[in-house]
């Protein structure tokens, strides 16, 4: 294993299977110590590739993320320790690729329950290779002032509290994550701080011993004592205990096994880790302090001594001048994300998008305020969501049946019309779903399908002005401009469209008034007196229909009317229904396994 130091404050990790806050609190680490570069060199996300945005200090960054571990280290050469985010069914594995690689110097792994066999094997290959496992069931470790793993030492106001963000005098190792973050800011509050401080983990066959790393502390000139916290069960102090009495620790060492209480139970208690389990006299926590004690440590009578024990060491080590002095800094202010800032009350700020019409905040969405439970259980249709997504209320039957028997009319009209032509030859060039639909969509307009909105726009300013049918047509014939809703290719006074006449049923039928239909057949009469096919097609039937479902449901006001009318409701039930048609036809082409089509030269007229 290492004889020295670990890290530095040029450190850069290799961090496995992304996690978004561990990463971001060893970056606010980074920007506290005041590092140049952040202490995260890439991420590796099996199966992905890119890049993550997070923040170094105020600026925002991008972190390269890889989809192997080979790629990673390949691509950042200086990147020494890997830290393994993996769950414990792959943490074996991955560690052992991170091992492989002649880059990787530490791995620390922060799953519990790692197979024991796999753990073996890891460590095997660490010692036989010169490297270092911290972990597994490890938070990690934390060099001050200079670079830390993951989670280590909590939060920003606990790393601040515990004044680690600049190298202090204390060496500190311990087998339990949780009590290190305890430690730290016990031995920041009689002491100048730690220097480095490791969690090896409380599984138990850990990777890396507590006398591995004490002695890894007795070859750092800059710590000048150690803080040891062991626990019951197991032997790992014990080696620590040899090296005390073999002169191989020349620093004090304060020393404390937790776990006395254990005795006070009549059977033997599994405690909190898997390895924090006495298996007979020796691994107790009373033999262990005894052992330790008659080697030469510090050994303090309670855990509630141990401060006192290590701020006595401390200070004597100050009063024989073998501590210099730190000088004090204050560290730069972590900038507090807008998420959390807003979340106390601290700042305010603009929202980036309006909807009136849906919310998924709660249990279940709702549309227009009515909870997706309530929209299955009374039956809704089709009509009724139309209604609380577009009208934002809750229209009478008859008005979504309406909007229902529209969008079966308008599904589709043939194969031979614009947007299904299109459609089919996007499709059959081998395009798809949506790129097939979208072409066939892109040909609705004016000519084709949407004239909704200006037939009911032009109907309905004739009609509400009282203009005769003649005023209206000879009106609209001066300016230019076609009557929408009015003409034909293929129907005609003699063979009228069905789809109009079911509409104009069923409008007499349910509908409390058809003021606008009536206009528009009145304007239909006059029409057909100018041409055979000057019928109301089926965008006028529609349009001036939906005028009367508005203005007759009695649910919307005239500025309502003429804003729905404006903005394209209508050629929505037409974009809405046409589309089911579209992806009829491309799933017919596709189905029939259709070749490329290529238009036949006798269709085209090759003129000068």
């Amino acid at each position: 294993m290492a004889s020295g130091q670990l890290f530095s404050r040029n450190t850069q990790a290799l961090f496995y299977n992304y996690k978004q806050l561990p990463i971001q609190r060893m970056l606010d680490f980074d920007f506290l110590c005041g590092r140049e570069t952040p202490s995260v060199a890439g991420i590796i996300n099996p199966g992905s590739e890119g890049f993550q945005k997070l923040f170094f200090g105020q600026e925002e960054i991008a972190i390269p993320v890889h989809a192997a571990i080979e790629a990673a280290c390949a691509a950042h050469p200086t990147a020494d320790v890997f830290i393994n985010f993996a769950s414990f069914r792959s943490a074996a594995a991955s560690s052992m690729a991170a091992l492989k690689q002649p880059t990787i110097k530490v791995v620390a792994i922060i799953a519990e329950g790692v197979p024991e066999s796999d753990t073996k094997q890891l460590i095997a290959y660490a010692r036989a290779n010169n490297k270092v496992i911290i972990g597994p069931a490890t938070v990690g470790g934390v060099q001050a002032g200079a670079f830390k793993i993951g989670d280590t030492a909590g939060t920003i106001d606990n790393i601040i509290q515990c004044k680690l963000y600049r190298p202090g005098s204390v060496g500190f190792v311990s087998k339990s994550g949780g009590m290190s973050n305890e430690m730290y800011n016990t031995i920041a509050r009689v002491t100048d701080g730690i220097y480095e401080g490791i969690a090896i983990g409380g599984d138990v066959f850990p990777g890396s011993t507590l006398s591995d790393h004490i002695l890894r502390f007795n070859n750092i000139p800059q710590i000048k004592m150690v803080v040891v916290l062991g626990e019951l069960g197991g032997r790992d102090e014990y080696s620590l205990v040899e090296a005390l009495k073999e002169g191989k620790v020349t620093k004090p060492v304060v020393a404390w096994v937790s776990g006395t209480c254990a005795r006070l139970f009549k059977s033997e208690v599994q405690f909190g880790h898997a390895g924090a389990k006495s298996g007979g006299e020796m691994e107790s926590a009373q033999a262990k302090n005894q052992a330790l004690k008659d080697a030469g440590a510090i050994v303090p009578t309670s855990f509630e001594a141990l401060e006192s024990a290590i701020k006595e060491t401390f200070d004597k080590l100050a009063e024989e001048g073998k501590v210099s002095p730190i000088k004090e800094v204050t560290p730069p202010q972590i900038p507090e994300d807008l998420s959390s800032a807003i979340k106390s009350g601290k700042v305010r700020a603009p929202t980036h998008i309006i909807s009136t019409i849906s919310d998924d905040r709660g249990e279940e969405p709702c549309y227009a305020g009515v909870p997706m439970s309530s929209i299955i259980e009374q039956g809704y249709g089709v009509g009724d969501v139309i209604s609380l997504l577009w009208f934002k209320r809750s229209l009478p039957s008859y008005c979504t049946k309406f909007i229902e028997i529209c969008i079966m009319l308008c599904a589709d009209h043939g194969p031979c019309v614009s947007g299904a032509h299109n459609t089919i030859v996007t499709a059959r060039a081998g395009k798809d779903l949506v790129s097939s639909l979208v072409s066939g969509l892109l040909t609705i307009g004016p000519r084709f399908g949407g004239a909704i909105d200006d037939a009911a726009r032009y109907f309905k300013d004739a009609c509400d002005r009282s203009l005769t049918p003649y005023e209206f047509v000879e009106g609209m014939k001066k300016k230019g401009i076609r009557v929408p809703g009015i003409g034909h290719r293929i129907k005609s006074r003699d063979n009228r469209d069905k789809r109009v006449e079911l509409l104009q049923k069923f409008a007499r039928s349910n509908f409390p008034a058809v003021k606008y239909m009536e206009y528009a057949v009145q304007v239909e009469t006059y029409t057909l007196s100018k041409a055979n096919n000057l019928v109301l097609n089926v965008d006028g039937a529609i349009g001036s229909l939906f005028l009367d479902l508005l203005a007759g449901s009695g649910m919307f006001s005239k500025q309502e009317i003429d804003e729905i009318v404006q903005i394209g409701y209508l050629n929505g039930l037409f974009v809405l229904a046409r589309s089911i048609g579209l992806i009829g036809h491309t799933f017919d082409q596709k189905r029939l396994k259709q070749p490329l089509y290529r238009h036949p030269w006798e269709d085209v007229l090759y003129t000068k």
